[in-house]
């Protein structure tokens, strides 16, 4: 299992980079320490492969275009393929800690349009009105998931068998959640659409964010109009097109002070918001001090881990 630290993502996208998933056995198990993010949250994204999470220690937040679950130590879930999500660690004073199963459906589906795929996969996997699964213990049925979530974890990863016993184990799970699912899957849902209009224009402020923006062009680059953008951005990531391009950017500095040692100045214009002065003065605003004392802060805090 590998600590993971941060996010990357492919070029021009908000979809994360996986970089240890191979196609011959397309999973990979992590320990995601939130609070060594920058800022203790990951940034809106998404994946096409599911992702299983249990929570270790602390409280993290999943936000989706649906809404917003907490989830304590001891519970955990199940977020669906390509749903954009982001997360957030609700306290700076304990560790928060998940423990995260990510793999492609195909490594339990088996022969694409196989009647396992047909009959058990993709009656959830394609459920875009399924963003996330909630599982808490309290529920023995969720219980009962989570236990099998964590055992998952344990498989000896190098023993004989240890990629038929992990198959079996994540088949078990998938089963349980596809009965869990089911009066759900029966809603109807709107979103996909949405979720595919909202990811052009996450992937468009993905690449001009250091140019200046406007939300026509943001709209076009989605083929809307700019009454149907803020309300894209509304349903989904309930906030406005420009308060998302602020925040994407604010996000960016973020990187650029924890990660090298341009000068503030350049870091001002590099990520889009502009001249020193009011690069301070939002800076503050989002993070609570000012772009020195955060660079301070993440490169000494990185320089106590090494």
């Amino acid at each position: 299992m590998k600590n993971i630290r941060s996010i990357a993502f492919h070029t021009g996208s908000r979809e994360e980079l996986l970089p240890d998933f191979n196609k011959d056995f397309p999973y990979i198990a992590s320990r995601a320490q939130i609070d060594h993010y920058a800022g203790r949250f990951v940034p809106w994204h998404w994946h096409r492969a599911v992702e299983l999470f249990y929570m270790e220690s602390g409280t993290l937040t999943y936000h989706t275009p649906g809404g917003k679950i907490s989830f304590p130590a001891g519970s955990g879930g199940f977020v669906n393929s390509n749903i954009l999500h982001m997360t957030k660690s609700l306290s700076q004073a304990e560790n928060t800690i998940a423990l995260v199963h990510l793999f492609d459906t195909s490594l339990i589906a088996g022969e694409q349009g196989c009647r396992i795929e047909r009959k058990y996969i993709t009656p959830l996997a394609a459920a875009s009105q399924i963003e996330i699964i909630p599982l808490f213990p309290e529920d023995p049925e969720a219980k009962h998931i989570l236990d099998l979530i964590l055992s998952a974890f344990y498989i000896p990863g190098d023993t004989f068998g240890c990629e038929i016993r992990l198959r079996q184990a994540l088949s078990e799970i998938w089963l349980a959640l596809l009965e869990r699912s089911h009066s759900v899957r029966l809603q109807n849902s709107i979103s996909g659409r949405h979720n595919d209009k909202i990811k052009q224009m996450m992937v468009y402020i993905h690449e001009h964010y250091p140019e200046k923006i406007s939300v026509s062009q943001l709209a076009e680059a989605a083929y809307l109009s700019e009454r149907e953008c803020f309300r894209v951005f509304h349903d989904c990531l309930h906030t406005t097109p420009v308060d998302y391009m602020k925040s994407y950017r604010l996000q960016a500095a973020c990187r650029m002070l924890a990660d090298g040692r341009e000068p503030i100045t350049a870091i001002g214009h590099a990520c889009g918001i502009g001249s020193s002065s009011y690069f301070g003065k939002v800076f503050r605003e989002y993070a609570g001090c000012s772009p020195s004392e955060y660079r301070q802060k993440w490169q000494d805090c990185d320089n106590t881990r090494q």
